[in-house]
């Protein structure tokens, strides 16, 4: 949904619900009023998109200025802003952890293959080259040392279709 759209609709609805004479009484200042509906939408936003809390926390300002502007001598200032606060910092908190459960390790190209460890399944050309089964596909192998059927080996290069590979036992693993 296009944004400019929405804020025209808003403003346009605007007009209409403020002259209702029970709404009015209810709402003193209309721009306290639509600084919270942005705001709680805003935070509705956020369990959408993808954007790591940016809508969210210009929700919970939004939220908090509108209140202030709406404020009443019943409600003291400082605990409309406390409760900004602690909502910030429950979304921080919450990020955090969203953060923490991203995959970390790489899961394709260069950066997956070297560092796997495998076993060679057949040599070619004497004893320096020779075949790898390495997530679902078969490579071919140079080592500077001496291979052997069944000998596990460490990916460390990448030559085209080629990978070097070193004994697992010689990298001290």
């Amino acid at each position: 949904m296009n944004i400019h759209c929405l804020m025209i609709a808003l403003l346009a609805m605007s007009g209409p619900v403020f002259a209702a004479d029970g709404l009015a009484l209810l709402v003193t200042n209309p721009v306290g009023f639509w600084l919270i509906a942005v705001g709680v939408a805003l935070l509705i936003a956020e369990a959408a998109l993808p954007n790591y809390g940016v809508v969210g926390l210009g929700g919970i300002i939004l939220c908090v200025i509108g209140a202030v502007i709406l404020t009443n001598a019943d409600v003291p200032v400082p605990l409309m802003i406390g409760l900004g606060l602690v909502s910030a910092l429950l979304l921080i908190v919450l990020l955090i952890r969203a953060l923490k459960t991203r995959p970390r390790q790489p899961v394709s190209g260069d950066a997956a293959l070297l560092g796997s460890v495998t076993a060679v399944i057949a040599l070619q050309d004497g004893n320096h080259h020779g075949w790898v089964q390495l997530e679902g596909e078969r490579w071919q192998v140079a080592s500077a040392t001496p291979l052997r059927r069944g000998q596990a080996v460490r990916v460390i290069a990448r030559k085209g279709l080629l990978l070097e590979v070193a004994p697992v036992d010689s990298q001290g693993v």
